[in-house]
């Protein structure tokens, strides 16, 4: 019963060493858009995140007046523009 579990064992292992493929031409460039477009929507979510924080930092000032110090200087919030695939 051991020696048939080790086989079997031995088999599995092996099948995990066995190589794929290298991906083809298309492939690679679907890989290549979907980085892109990932890359992009980070770029927008950091843009979106930081028109919010610009909101709550404007209404915390504008409450707050009489307990806020001085304001601090950001960088202004960049906005990426709309996705364009790269061709």
């Amino acid at each position: 019963m051991k020696a048939i579990t080790f086989i079997l064992a031995l088999g599995l292992a092996g099948s995990a060493w066995a190589k794929l493929p290298a991906p083809s031409e298309e492939a690679k460039a679907k890989a290549a858009e979907a980085a892109a477009k990932t890359a992009h929507a980070g770029k927008v979510d950091a843009f979106k995140l930081c028109k919010s924080i610009d909101r709550v930092a404007a209404h915390v000032q504008k409450t707050n007046k009489a307990k806020m110090g001085k304001p601090v200087d950001t960088p202004a919030c960049v906005d990426p523009g709309p996705y364009v695939p790269k061709t």
